[in-house]
């Protein structure tokens, strides 16, 4: 940025042709990374009573649901606990991904 500003460069070209270019990648991993925290406290405040309303169907609430007949129906809170870890996993996994896909370090 020194050297473009240097050269004459205005504000509005700095921000354009250096800043975003080597910003997008960093706001790109780090919204990856956070879904996953996301889904996982939205599926948490929801099996509390916390979270969406009850017509709104959501993996914490029907584990809620399923937690007193655990005993005699137990696919009914195992099925949406194994969702939920499933999506936090591959959500997690993509995050990761896409930050040694967007890492300078590791291009040859």
């Amino acid at each position: 940025m020194l050297a473009a500003r240097s050269l004459g460069a205005k504000g509005g070209h700095i921000i354009r042709r250096h800043m975003i270019p080597n910003c997008i990648s960093v706001i790109i991993i780090s919204t990856a990374l956070q879904i996953p925290s996301a889904i996982f406290t939205e599926s948490f405040l929801s099996f509390l009573g916390l979270g969406v309303s009850k017509p709104m169907p959501s993996l914490g609430s029907l584990c809620a649901e399923a937690r007193g007949i655990i005993f005699t129906e137990p696919m009914r809170l195992v099925v949406p606990a194994l969702a939920i870890c499933l999506i936090v996993l591959s959500l997690n996994l993509l995050g990761d991904g896409l930050r040694d896909a967007f890492d300078p370090k590791l291009k040859k």
